[in-house]
């Protein structure tokens, strides 16, 4: 087993630990509370998963479906969400379609989150959880429709709209199971160089970087994480971040080809990568709490350098900027 040690050594450092070597390093140690879930427990759940049309989100959906969830497949294009209902409807044997519906919505504009939430709300009756794991890492600064900056649209925006729409229907869910119902957020290590930018969510001043957007972001997702706990706890819904480590994806290979290229040997599959999302969603509710952030089955510190910690002033100036921009 993986002394408490090592494992503070794994996860302080990068290359071992947030590659495949510090996951398999980790996963003999998991017993008890951290265990593989028994099979069949998310029979009669339902779950949606954004950002499922392949990588990390469409690993995570395997993943609940195989532990008995109903997963819908919430994708920008049908066709990218028909072809990863394919895929894994070919990777778990006797899985029906009917089982992983696909749903189309554009995170990124906030008037397609709210009409994609009445419908979905009309269709489902109980939601048991809700994973955010729909990304991008644009190369240079783009903005929505609406006048966002897209990272921050995707990654916060969106997810916060989304959750607070779907909030009675996450609540009904903890109604009918009798346990608590999950929102869980797919963070990035890469948030740890970031502080939170509370004057600045936009991206609107100095040099725009793909990579410096999507860790800021990520950072608020973080922030966020710990917001939407509070405000969530009294309907019986709980709120997790995490980071996957490095995992070979479309979206790794595809914006960062260097790093692909360098660590490329080394990085986690895509399951290996959901891996704790999938455990987080069907873990025991004692085990995971609510509010924190995690980092393979295990609750890991939110800041390691002491210039990105957050005051709470700047915290609710956050709050008040994305209740604002969300309306």
């Amino acid at each position: 087993m993986l002394g408490s040690a090592l494992d503070t050594v794994l996860d302080r450092t990068l290359v071992p630990g947030y590659s495949r070597i510090g996951y398999l390093l980790r996963r003999p140690g998991w017993s008890g509370d951290r265990a593989d879930p028994p099979r069949g427990a998310l029979t009669g759940r339902t779950a949606l998963v954004t950002g499922a049309g392949g990588g990390l989100g469409e690993a995570i959906a395997t993943g609940l479906v195989r532990l008995g969830a109903t997963v819908h497949l919430l994708v920008r294009s049908r066709d990218k969400g028909a072809a990863a209902q394919d895929r894994i409807l070919a990777a778990v044997p006797g899985l029906s379609r009917d089982r992983l519906p696909v749903q189309v919505c554009d995170l990124g504009e906030l008037a397609d989150v709210r009409a994609f939430a009445t419908r979905f709300a009309t269709e489902v009756d109980a939601l048991d959880v809700l994973v955010h794991n729909a990304g991008l890492l644009p190369p240079e600064r783009s903005e929505t429709s609406e006048g966002n900056e897209l990272t921050l649209a995707v990654h916060v925006l969106g997810p916060l709209l989304l959750t607070r729409l779907l909030t009675d229907t996450l609540a009904a869910g903890a109604e009918r199971s009798g346990a608590d119902s999950r929102v869980i957020i797919m963070s990035s290590g890469g948030m740890y160089a970031q502080p939170l930018r509370d004057d600045d969510l936009q991206f609107r001043t100095g040099d725009y970087g793909g990579t410096a957007a999507y860790a800021r972001t990520k950072r608020m997702q973080v922030v966020l994480t710990g917001l939407l706990a509070d405000e969530l706890a009294p309907r019986h819904v709980t709120v997790h971040a995490l980071h996957p480590g490095w995992a070979r994806t479309p979206g790794v290979t595809g914006s960062l080809p260097l790093f692909d290229k360098v660590v490329g040997p080394v990085l986690r599959t895509p399951a290996q990568g959901a891996d704790t999302a999938v455990w987080l969603a069907a873990a025991p509710s004692s085990a995971v709490g609510t509010g924190r952030f995690w980092h393979d089955r295990t609750p890991r510190p939110a800041h390691y350098l002491s210039r990105t910690r957050e005051t709470p002033a700047q915290r609710e100036r956050f709050r008040a900027e994305v209740d604002r921009l969300t309306g």
